[in-house]
């Protein structure tokens, strides 16, 4: 079967995003409801199938399809912004696309001209698409096991994948896969094709109902037509990295943001002011108030550098050049680190300043904590110290990998 014969019957009728400003504004809408079950479901581990249809219906996940295919291409400031917003709702929600947007963003620059007209199209229809990527039992999450053989003019494929995020709610699962010669291919294969199993087996404390579990790929048959040779977006200049990256920094501002503002709600309605501080209420605690004054002006900062990365991006999407994508990786590099580090902070200070009562587990404050310490272990952030101070004191360029 080849692309062009795929039919799959449209269950979303999906909005058509006309701009950033509207982009911005549905993401808004969407997080205001998300936020009101968002603990609940984190308790109850309850995954969140409506809420995606939800997103899926908005049009938010085709926001990056490139204009001369139908859509806004909307800048990458915008797209960590929409990323943030549903992340302070719900980090895992949050999470959850972030796979969808590298696997457009490598599609715009690996794909096909058939490749990218059918799935782009798909994404404005609402499809989604999740990533069987990262394996365990390799000597590096850089190593894949998981091969691609070719079957006459398609192919096979064979192996097992875990942090599967979100293939659970996808309509097509993204395969990663070596070939004979080690090069890393991404190939399209529709969800419930013979030969995929999906193991809702993901145990992690934080970030529970993202639904990154296992996939099981035995025999999976791959028509050639769907089959991207992804190696290639790492042999030149490009910005498959910093796109994947900067959606991982925002889902950490998200977290903190969220942190914040359940600190100071709860400072201000239910914390009781320390014995020895001479005031009448908590929210008037000259320490408490420096305190959150910290973490607010650590998280402005996180967010301008969000922004201005996300602004060196799109330079780098317009003029592929080594300079632009080198300032890009670098740039998206800072802001993880920021948003990292703030993210910790702050779904830390939370208990810190809200005192004995917020620990009660009816509260479930813990889960920003959880998620931020989660989340925040996708790839090393020491490692981004080492690749911005190479480049500083040596003259070494980032190394061009789906980390940066």
């Amino acid at each position: 079967m080849s692309i062009s014969s795929y039919q799959k019957p449209d269950t979303v009728h999906a909005h058509r995003v006309v701009d950033e400003g509207q982009a911005i504004e549905i993401a808004h809408q969407l997080a205001e409801r998300f936020r009101a079950t968002a603990a609940e479901r984190d308790r109850e581990r309850r995954l969140p199938y409506l809420e995606l249809d939800e997103l899926a219906a908005s049009g938010l996940l085709a926001i990056t399809v490139p204009e001369e295919y139908g859509g806004i291409d909307v800048s990458n400031s915008v797209l960590a912004e929409v990323t943030a917003i549903l992340s302070e709702a719900d980090s895992s929600i949050g999470q959850i696309p972030q796979n969808h947007f590298y696997i457009l963003e490598a599609l715009r620059l690996d794909g096909s001209e058939e490749q990218k007209a059918f799935f782009y199209e798909r994404a404005l229809a609402g499809d989604r698409f999740g990533n069987a990527l990262s394996e365990v039992g390799t000597k590096t999450v850089g190593h894949y096991n998981t091969r691609i053989t070719p079957d006459g003019a398609d192919y096979r494929i064979n192996g097992k994948k875990f942090y599967s995020t979100g293939v659970l709610f996808a309509d097509w699962v993204v395969i990663f896969a070596n070939d004979a010669e080690d090069r890393l291919t991404m190939s399209f294969v529709p969800k419930g094709s013979a030969g995929i199993e999906i193991v809702d087996d993901w145990d992690g404390i934080g970030q529970r109902t993202t639904g990154s579990g296992t996939t099981i790929l035995n025999d999976v048959a791959v028509p050639g037509s769907s089959v991207v040779w992804h190696h290639k977006g790492f042999e030149r200049p490009g910005t498959i990295g910093s796109v994947g990256q900067i959606i991982h920094a925002a889902v950490d501002l998200g977290i903190a943001r969220a942190a914040l503002a359940d600190t100071i709600d709860f400072v201000k309605t239910r914390s009781r002011p320390w014995m020895d501080s001479g005031v009448e209420r908590a929210s008037d605690d000259p320490l408490t108030v420096a305190k959150v004054g910290e973490i607010a002006i650590r998280l402005e900062a996180a967010a301008a550098l969000v922004e201005s990365a996300g602004r060196k991006v799109d330079l780098a999407q317009l003029s592929d050049s080594e300079a632009n994508a080198v300032a890009a990786s670098l740039s998206v590099a800072a802001a993880k680190v920021l948003t990292t580090e703030v993210a910790i902070d702050a779904t830390n200070v939370l208990f810190e300043l809200a005192g004995t009562a917020s620990i009660r587990a009816g509260l479930n404050l813990d889960r920003h904590w959880r998620n931020a310490r989660t989340h925040t272990l996708h790839d090393p952030v020491r490692w981004k110290f080492h690749v911005v101070g190479n480049y500083h004191l040596n003259g070494v360029a980032p190394p061009r990998n789906g980390a940066l």
